[in-house]
């Protein structure tokens, strides 16, 4: 018996060592994701006011240099309302956090666009590979333009940033994260491995499992923004209740999905619980005898990835938001992702003729 599905898309070769490097600059992401948390928590973001994509890799060197770098943040919001007063070297404390991070976003650039050159050069990209590795580039460097974006919400009136830009930068490097595992998941396996298809059904259910991962990423997003995960800190109540008051009291009415922090953290749990028994659905289907091994493997780890990163949601949310808990969350959610599309690559149609 043979498989009858047609091929979709061309297929990248077998190349394990752009694999390996795009994995490398998906680990980079992911490291930036967690001092962004880490950043965001320690509220060191908006420490430096100015963006200099080349020149700012240097930092204050000299006395002077950093008397200047204090004086223009005295001018923040952040300064004259939160941080009044501080001194200079409680300042270097919080700029170096911001700097480290802004640093490490132009490292990733770099580890990408070097060997990709190197690689073009001596004809080892595949040409179906080009077009993907220039979006990805591109998309990095819009993902420092977002970033700049959210930290000037918060240099005008309000000391913080706006909960709808971090949401945008947190879902840009979600998706290059992706992009980047994807891709090099597809050059370390070319082609569906032959075996028993994966129904339709499954290929849905394993979309939707990506689709909702990204959701509750978003999600996540908006509850640090609007710092709604510091209100009510039990579990599973809410006030006590199922259902807590005052979900809908803000106007207009959709605001509330985006900036009513009792809505915001009852959409989180909502949301989580969801990705929850999605993912419980799909391990089961996928963990039958006669799927191939490293599918149900993989099936397995999306299942231990999801209960990890519940666990930690709630340990965050029963502590107050303590930062390593919070930062470990947030970087897991992003190592459940990539567990999501490892697992939707192997839910693709086994390849045309393959014996089943």
């Amino acid at each position: 018996m043979t498989s009858v599905i047609p091929r979709t898309r061309a297929s990248l070769p077998y190349e394990p060592a752009l694999a390996g490097w795009l994995l490398l600059c998906a680990a980079l992401v992911l490291l930036i994701v967690v001092v962004g948390g880490f950043t965001r928590l320690t509220h060191s973001g908006l420490s430096i006011v100015e963006w200099a994509p080349v020149t700012g890799v240097v930092p204050p060197l000299t006395e002077a240099q950093w008397q200047d770098a204090i004086e223009q943040y005295r001018r923040t919001p952040e300064y004259q309302k939160v941080n009044r007063g501080m001194s200079l070297e409680a300042f270097k404390g919080i700029y170096w956090v911001e700097w480290a991070h802004r640093l490490l976003g132009r490292l990733v650039g770099v580890v990408f666009l070097l060997p990709a050159v190197y690689w073009w050069t001596r004809g080892r990209v595949p040409r179906s590979l080009a077009p993907r590795l220039a979006g990805l580039f591109a998309l990095g460097g819009l993902q420092g333009a977002v970033g700049w974006y959210m930290v000037a919400s918060g240099l005008v009136d309000v000391p913080r940033v706006s909960p709808y830009r971090l949401a945008a930068h947190l879902l840009l490097a979600a998706v290059v994260f992706g992009g980047l595992v994807w891709t090099a998941l597809d050059l370390l396996r070319p082609e569906p491995a032959s075996g028993r298809p994966v129904s339709d059904r499954v290929r849905h259910l394993s979309n939707a499992v990506v689709a909702l991962v990204l959701l509750v990423i978003v999600s996540g997003a908006f509850v640090a923004g609007t710092r709604a995960g510091f209100a009510f800190n039990t579990f599973p109540l809410m006030g006590g209740r199922w259902i807590p008051e005052g979900m809908f009291g803000a106007r207009p009415l959709w605001t509330n999905v985006f900036e009513n922090i009792v809505t915001v953290q009852f959409g989180h749990r909502l949301l989580a619980g969801l990705l929850s028994l999605l993912v419980l659905v799909l391990w089961w289907q996928l963990t039958r005898r006669w799927r191939p091994a490293a599918t149900r493997a993989a099936a397995s780890l999306l299942l231990g990835g999801v209960v990890l990163q519940v666990a930690l949601g709630v340990s965050t949310l029963l502590y107050a938001v303590p930062t390593r808990l919070a930062v470990t969350h947030q970087g897991n959610a992003f190592l459940l992702l990539g567990l999501a599309l490892l697992v939707r690559h192997r839910a693709r149609p086994v390849r045309e003729n393959a014996p089943i």
